[in-house]
């Protein structure tokens, strides 16, 4: 679903005259099939932890995330579709960690929405300012635009963590200055949600959701450090996992 594993992962390098395959181009249909049924159960959750189709937020956050995940897909697929194709798989040698953070993580995503559902529609606590669904909009739109650049530059972004055949690294774009820029699109949107959905019992699920993120960039990082060839002296030119100046 979109920039979900956002597995801001490996870089390859292209020298001058030098061409990568980075597999087929083609999405496989149960890939679809499957975003479909996710985008479905999400939105099923959604509405039924509400207990109503009459929830004015819940019918915003489902257009604001439905229109910036289309166009988040319509822009990677214009400019690196290969990559939308090597997503719907899950490649040799992914790590055994990496299925039980698959496991959690989306469950946490959903966890959200669902919570905001419960909060305002069934117990009837106070919500967030309206204008504070303007905020959750530039969180989210942020979470996407850097998501989108991640995967647009890198054609050895899948959505599980794993090392990958003549993988190399590479330090162009965003890459420049954060080593995961694919991860903090994801955390931005885990934290949109509760400005969105204008809850405030949604932000303990949310930044549990950020929290799980962090953890596989740490994770990640320590696997590419010991597994690719020339990230440590990456990593020691850009310092910065996920928040310039911070971490």
């Amino acid at each position: 679903m979109g920039p979900g594993g956002d597995c801001a992962y490996n870089r390859p390098t292209v020298n001058q005259g030098e061409t990568i395959d980075p597999g087929p181009s083609r999405r496989s249909p149960w890939g679809r099939v499957a975003e479909g049924l996710l985008a479905a159960v999400w939105v099923s959750a959604l509405f039924a932890s509400a207990g109503t189709v009459r929830w004015t937020a819940g019918w915003v956050y489902v257009a604001i995330v439905g229109i910036g995940l289309a166009l988040h897909r319509a822009f990677v697929a214009a400019r690196n579709p290969r990559v939308l194709a090597r997503r719907d798989r899950i490649g040799a040698g992914t790590k055994r960690w990496d299925a039980v953070w698959l496991a959690i993580h989306w469950p946490l995503m959903l966890a959200a929405p669902i919570v905001a559902g419960i909060d305002t529609m069934r117990l009837h606590h106070g919500r967030l300012a309206a204008w504070m669904v303007a905020l959750g909009g530039a969180l989210f739109a942020a979470g996407m635009a850097l998501s989108a650049h991640a995967m647009a530059v890198n054609p050895y972004f899948e959505g599980t963590a794993r090392i990958q055949p003549d993988q190399r690294v590479i330090d162009i774009g965003l890459y420049r200055r954060l080593r995961h820029p694919g991860y903090a699109g994801l955390m931005l949107w885990a934290l949109s949600s509760p400005f969105l959905l204008r809850s405030e019992m949604a932000f303990v699920p949310a930044v549990l959701a950020a929290a799980w993120i962090a953890l596989r960039t740490v994770l990640e990082d320590r696997m590419l450090r010991r597994e690719l060839p020339g990230y440590e002296g990456y990593a020691q030119r850009v310092r910065w996992r996920l928040v310039p100046g911070l971490w």
